[in-house]
């Protein structure tokens, strides 16, 4: 066989390979935000549904670990506690944040409630990491934060102003985390996989508590042993227990090969294929919300998601540009992909490449 043959076969390859990955995490992304928004609407107790996705990713590590498929380390100390202290507590708030935003919000407005999180992201690093945003890269933050405003105030669609509070909440909290994970990666050698295991792990264990405080034991009790348990509705639906069951198997599962599947994402996919992914993720999510849940699209909420699109895209053509040149100044850095689906995918740990 030729080595021009053996060349045209590669590309091939590595071609079906990021067609493979891009649509893995179109899918999972869109079922996790599907699914999540299906039992957030029926359940009364949102922290424990994320508890049970957080256990069933954990589980799932577990078993793979035990028949080969990855290698996960088993030895927890004080020091990796300590760590992973700061990665565990955001990630623990940013995710709860984010369900209550989906709880209270349209799944087709949830962008928009999290519409922040780019200017946000730079800002933080700004702050935290020095790193100086150029001018273009401010006008991209400006085109998104424009979207945002015309989402929600120009908006026909009467909004939750308490969902509106929790999804800029969590993205100013995901800003934050996406700084602090760098240093959480020193603690566990590089590893992605090895953080976002210890991340699951330590996240349902701190979970425990918040269920408890946060006074959901009455609901938790409801859901399992009430009356409504051997109820189906007569259109044939599903009780609310077995809602909660089918959607904490859906998120939690695909949770988990998402967390596994970000190695190789940061691998096979470039940051222009990333963020064009997560544009055509967001429009989709807009359409399944309209037509799984018989939400509206209005004139401003369409207008606001593309404007966010709009200004991502943007910000991403930007810094693949800045990232070919070369730069002489110190505080330059890297091309960092943008945490846009960092929480929206469930419990699954965001890693950046370097």
């Amino acid at each position: 066989m030729s080595p021009h043959h053996n060349a045209r076969a590669q590309q091939q390859n590595n071609r079906l390979l990021v067609t493979g990955t891009v649509s893995f995490y179109l899918i999972a992304a869109l079922a996790m935000v599907m699914a999540n928004k299906w039992v957030l609407q029926t359940t009364t107790v949102p922290l424990f549904f994320l508890f049970t996705q957080l256990v069933i990713a954990v589980v799932l590590f577990l078993a793979s670990h035990a028949v080969g498929l990855v290698q996960i380390p088993l030895y927890i100390d004080g020091q990796l506690i300590r760590g992973l202290a700061a990665t565990v507590g955001l990630n623990v708030v940013g995710l709860s944040f984010s369900n209550f935003t989906l709880k209270y919000v349209d799944a087709s407005f949830y962008q928009v409630a999290r519409g922040l999180l780019l200017p946000l992201t730079v800002a933080t690093s700004y702050l935290f990491l020095h790193s100086r945003p150029s001018l273009r890269i401010l006008l991209s933050c400006s085109v998104v934060t424009l979207g945002f405003f015309i989402g929600v105030f120009l908006d026909a669609i009467p909004i939750s102003s308490l969902g509106l509070a929790f999804g800029v909440t969590s993205s100013a909290i995901t800003a934050v985390h996406s700084v602090v994970i760098k240093k959480s990666l020193d603690v566990v050698h590089g590893s992605a996989m090895h953080l976002s295991w210890y991340t699951n792990l330590f996240s349902a264990v701190l979970m425990i508590p918040l269920v408890i405080l946060a006074g959901e034991l009455p609901g938790i009790a409801e859901l399992f042993f009430g009356e409504t348990v051997a109820v189906f509705p007569a259109d044939g639906g599903l009780s609310p227990l077995s809602t909660f069951i089918w959607g904490s198997l859906i998120t939690g599962s695909f949770g988990f090969l998402m967390s596994v599947a970000s190695v190789l994402s940061i691998k096979v996919t470039s940051p222009i294929t990333h963020m064009i992914s997560s544009a055509v993720r967001g429009v989709a999510a807009s359409l399944l919300g309209m037509w799984l849940f018989n939400e509206l699209l209005s004139g401003g909420r369409i207008s606001s998601i593309a404007v966010i699109l709009a200004g991502s895209i943007y910000y991403t053509w930007v810094k693949h540009v800045e990232s070919q040149a070369p730069r002489s100044d110190a505080n330059s850095t890297k091309y960092e992909r943008v945490p846009l689906d960092d929480v929206e995918v469930g419990n699954g740990t965001p890693v950046k490449p370097e």
